[in-house]
C-alpha cells in the first residue's frame, strides 16, 4: 500500500464505527443516500432508530428494525434515522443454509430481538472503546449471540480465498491462483465456482470493492487507492464501487472522516482454509 493510504484522520467518532475482517463487517453509520447496490456478502441492515426499508428488485419491499438481503441481490435502502448498522458475513465462510436459517428467523418473530441483540452489540463498543483484535467467533457471539458454522472449502480454493481477502494482494489474478492450486485455468475457475457459487471474476470485483472499506476514513489520493486495490484505472474504480455500494467514492469518503475503524486479529485465518483436501 502507498504511504498516503496508511494515514488516518485523527478525532474519528467513536459512535461512527466499523469492525472488519475478512469474513465479517459490522458497520454502524450514516447512511447517505445510496443508490441501488449489489453486495456481495450476505446483508443484515438494522436500524439505529424507528424503521428501515429495503426494495430488493423484482420482490415486494421490505420493512422494519431489521432487514436480511442475500449476497448479489440488486436493492436500495431507506431508513428513518440518517445512521444505519450494517452487518455482512462473508458466503465463503458460512454454509448458505445456516445464513437462508438466519434469514428466516430475521424475518419472523425472532427478528425484533435479534435486531436488539445488534443494537446492544453496537452500544457495548461504544461504551468500551475496544480497538484490540477479534477473532470470527468473538465477533460472532458478540454481534449475533451465536457462533455461525465454518463453511468447509475444498483446501485449494480456501488458499485462493485468503489471497483474495489479502489487501495487500489485490493484485492476484486467477493465473496466479491456478498455477499455486497446481491446476489448469480451466480446472481451477471450473472448481473455484462449484465451490464458491460465483465466476472468479465477480468473486474478486466484490473483493478488491470490499478492500475499500478498509481506507474510507484515511486522507488519499483515490487515483492511487484505486491502483492500490487493484482496479485497472479510476473509471473501473468508480463504476465498481458505486455498483456494490450505491455511492460514488468520494460521498463514501466525505461520509467517513469521523469512522472509528477496528480490525481483526492478524492471527485469526479464514475457517474456509482448514478445508477438504
Amino acid at each position: 500500500m502507498s504511504e498516503t493510504a496508511g494515514r488516518e484522520i485523527a478525532g474519528s467518532n467513536p459512535e461512527h464505527l466499523m469492525l472488519i475482517s475478512p469474513e465479517r463487517v459490522l458497520y454502524a453509520g450514516l447512511l447517505g443516500r445510496p443508490r441501488r447496490r449489489t453486495m456481495g456478502g450476505h446483508a443484515i441492515y438494522v436500524s439505529m432508530h424507528g424503521d428501515l426499508r429495503i426494495d430488493i428488485e423484482g420482490r415486494a419491499e421490505q420493512s422494519g428494525s431489521i432487514v436480511y438481503v442475500a449476497p448479489y441481490l440488486v436493492h436500495s435502502v431507506a431508513c428513518d434515522s440518517r445512521c444505519v448498522i450494517c452487518l455482512v458475513v462473508e458466503p465463503e465462510s458460512v454454509p448458505t443454509s445456516a445464513m437462508t436459517q438466519l434469514g428466516h428467523r430475521i424475518a419472523g418473530s425472532a427478528g425484533a430481538t435479534l435486531a436488539a441483540r445488534i443494537r446492544s452489540a453496537y452500544r457495548a463498543l461504544v461504551a468500551t472503546g475496544r480497538r484490540d483484535g477479534f477473532t470470527t467467533a468473538e465477533f460472532d457471539d458478540l454481534v449475533l449471540g451465536e457462533a455461525l458454522p465454518a463453511r468447509v472449502l475444498d483446501r485449494r480454493i480456501g488458499r485462493a480465498i485468503a489471497r483474495l481477502s489479502d489487501v495487500s494482494d489485490a493484485a492476484v489474478t486467477a493465473d496466479d491462483c491456478a498455477a499455486a492450486a497446481n491446476l489448469s485455468q480451466s480446472r481451477f475457475l471450473h472448481l473455484f465456482k462449484d465451490e464458491t457459487g460465483v465466476s472468479f471474476r465477480a468473486f474478486r470485483a466484490w473483493k478488491r470493492a470490499r478492500h475499500l472499506l478498509h481506507f474510507v476514513n484515511a486522507d488519499l489520493n483515490l487515483a492511487h487507492l484505486a491502483q492500490d486495490i487493484g482496479y485497472p484505472d479510476s473509471t473501473h474504480f468508480s463504476h465498481s464501487i458505486r455498483r456494490f455500494y450505491g455511492l460514488q467514492p468520494r460521498a463514501i469518503f466525505s461520509g467517513s472522516r469521523d469512522l472509528a475503524i477496528w480490525r481483526s486479529d492478524p492471527k485469526a485465518v479464514m475457517a474456509g482454509v482448514a478445508g477438504r483436501p
